[in-house]
């Protein structure tokens, strides 16, 4: 990923690179196995906000050090998905959301879903109004610059076109093949239950929740032929909201008889 010959080369921080850097391939941001930069209170993504992309990563590599070697242990990383968004631009010589719309989300169906904006001065027409609890402010954090781990405004309904169009079910066509599907939903053995962009689980159901201030989300497809999203416009932290929302959504289906085809 990073250093001489890798996939964004040397354009980023000081050389040489810390412990483990030039060690980093692809499949370990996927699998948020990548040795640091966790979602936890020392998240990159939450720092210097005045920051573009490129400055962050440079920042980042310069002054957040790898703690463990990339492929061995799991740590959730929006900054390493962060970084795959730089991919993408880097692979395609596009801005990622504008690819992102073109090659994905138009061949789902989807023509509304963008990057949000950072203020309520920003909000998009019909966007709700985001609620922080406690100290949370939801118009405090630079979501833009979040655009591949997080950035993207879109409705239950858009989410679930995207869900059918890579469930693997013939129902609707898929964009992925057979065999990426299955790469994209094969768990590593430092967790068994995070793939490529997908928590799962032996029963062959994948998922993913999201949270931030003022958001709480879900986004689940199940073995028995489902696909769902819930979204909140708060939450509480400590409380488990996307837990609530998926076990409202099971009970649903769950009561439902027969579906009309």
């Amino acid at each position: 990923m990073f250093g001489h010959g890798a996939i964004l080369g040397t354009q980023y921080g000081r050389q040489p690179y810390g412990r483990w850097v030039e060690d980093i391939a692809l499949k370990h941001l996927l699998t948020h196995t990548g040795g640091g930069w966790q979602n936890d209170g020392n998240d990159p993504m939450f720092k210097n906000p005045q920051m573009n992309h490129a400055e962050l990563i440079e920042w980042t590599l310069n002054n957040q050090l790898l703690v463990h070697a990339p492929g061995t242990a799991y740590a959730y990383s929006n900054f390493g998905y962060c970084v795959l968004g730089r991919v993408i631009e880097h692979v395609t010589k596009r801005p990622y959301a504008e690819h992102v719309r073109e090659h994905i989300l138009s061949r789902c169906g989807i023509a509304g879903m963008s990057i949000a904006g950072n203020t309520l001065a920003d909000r998009a027409p019909h966007e709700v109004r985001y609620y922080g609890q406690g100290n949370e402010n939801p118009y405090t954090m630079n979501v833009r610059r979040m655009d591949s781990h997080g950035g993207w405004l879109g409705t239950p309904s858009e989410l679930v076109a995207f869900a059918m169009h890579v469930d693997g079910f013939k129902t609707t066509p898929n964009i992925l093949d057979a065999r990426t599907i299955q790469t994209m939903v094969t768990p590593t053995t430092a967790n068994e239950g995070y793939a490529k962009g997908w928590s799962v689980n032996k029963a062959h159901n994948w998922w993913h929740n999201g949270s931030l201030p003022g958001t709480a989300t879900l986004m689940v497809r199940t073995q028995s032929g489902f696909c769902w999203a819930a979204l909140a416009n708060t939450r509480k932290p400590g409380s488990d909201l996307d837990v609530g929302l998926d076990l409202g959504m099971w009970t649903m289906v769950a009561k439902v008889r027969a579906w009309r085809a």
